[in-house]
């Protein structure tokens, strides 16, 4: 699994799941700050990444616009600010999120992350 880390969380999340084993990038190391929402779609399609966000309503509409036009894509991690903090006690938590659903198919799906049991 491959994940690029939208802008609203600090770079700290990449650099966990990297140290978890997921191969993981921040839109601001791709040279897309500021990018819309659209071309960060876009760059994650064209580079196999799935989007970690907490942005439900854009990226939900533009996965499913991009899906009903025909296209494919790696996926989409939704972790709502109600259930994941982005402060430094939180990446724990959101990193275990990520790698329980890491074996599962996300290929074009939107996924509503949960915090772990345990």
């Amino acid at each position: 699994m491959k994940v690029l880390v939208d802008e609203m969380y600090p770079p700290a999340v990449a650099e966990a799941l990297r140290a978890s084993g997921i191969d993981a990038t921040t839109v601001a190391d791709v040279r897309l700050g500021g990018a819309p929402d659209a071309e960060i779609f876009g760059a994650a399609v064209a580079g196999g990444f799935c989007v970690l966000t907490e942005n439900v309503g854009d990226f939900a509409r533009i996965a499913a616009d991009h899906s009903a036009g025909g296209g494919h894509h790696t996926g989409v991690h939704i972790a709502l600010s109600s259930r994941f903090s982005r402060r430094p006690a939180g990446l724990r938590p959101l990193v275990d999120a990520i790698r329980a659903i890491a074996d599962e198919p996300i290929a074009d799906r939107v996924i509503y992350l949960e915090p772990v049991a345990g």
